[in-house]
């Protein structure tokens, strides 16, 4: 695996009067991440390892649980850098469970280490940005937006083949939506006229050695729960 690169994703202005997807409620952390993160591009093997993550451990429960926890999520698994959830033993997994800031599941815990030993194994940001979607219909209503598609059975099943755990076809189209492999902001969203095209992620920059991404929020799933 080579050295952890980042991207960053320059994000224009709102405009005055905003028109956003429906999923988006008034929580400042929900709009946040709406505007400045969802379906923006995102790479670097660390980047991509916490987004699979996160996604993982959201199963069942609404995203605000997650993204409301997400600092305490990276300061739980070591910022997310891959190398070092890999060599996470059975004390982690304890002192994991017994903190009160993550979700104490054991079966997604013990899944996130063994995805990153996984990871170790792969470019996992190359993996998963050859399953982009560039060609996607623009949804126009909520309902348009699929739960998995065929690309994202593809990956889940790729993904399971090389030892990751947790991560069926809804999860990894969570993932897909998430990082920009599609964009599945609504005809109407205003991030539509801002954000890249999917598919073709921008050059990758040089990121510190902690390879914790710089941005506060998580991705949101608010339509409910996810199984």
């Amino acid at each position: 695996m080579t050295a952890e690169e980042g991207t960053t994703t320059t994000v224009s202005e709102p405009p005055a009067e905003l028109v956003r997807c429906g999923w988006v409620t008034s929580a400042a952390d929900y709009i946040a991440y709406h505007d400045e993160e969802w379906g923006r591009p995102v790479t670097g093997d660390d980047r991509v390892f916490e987004r699979l993550t996160l996604e993982a451990f959201q199963s069942g429960l609404s995203w605000i649980t997650i993204l409301r926890k997400r600092e305490n999520f990276r300061v739980a698994f070591a910022g997310f850098s891959i190398p070092a959830v890999a060599a996470f033993g059975q004390d982690d997994v304890e002192r994991l469970l017994a903190d009160a800031g993550i979700v104490r599941n054991r079966s997604k815990i013990e899944a996130a280490i063994a995805n990153a030993r996984a990871a170790l194994d792969v470019e996992l940001s190359d993996l998963v940005w050859r399953y982009a979607d560039p060609g996607a219909p623009v949804p126009e209503t909520p309902a348009d937006v699929p739960a998995q598609t065929p690309a994202s059975k593809a990956l889940a099943k790729e993904l399971k083949s090389r030892g990751f755990r947790f991560v069926g076809p809804t999860t990894a189209y969570a993932l897909m939506q998430a990082i920009g492999l599609v964009n599945d902001h609504l005809a109407g969203c205003w991030t539509r006229v801002s954000a890249p095209p999917p598919g073709a992620p921008p050059a990758p920059v040089a990121q510190d050695g902690a390879g914790v991404p710089e941005d506060k929020f998580g991705r949101p799933r608010g339509l409910g729960q996810r199984s």
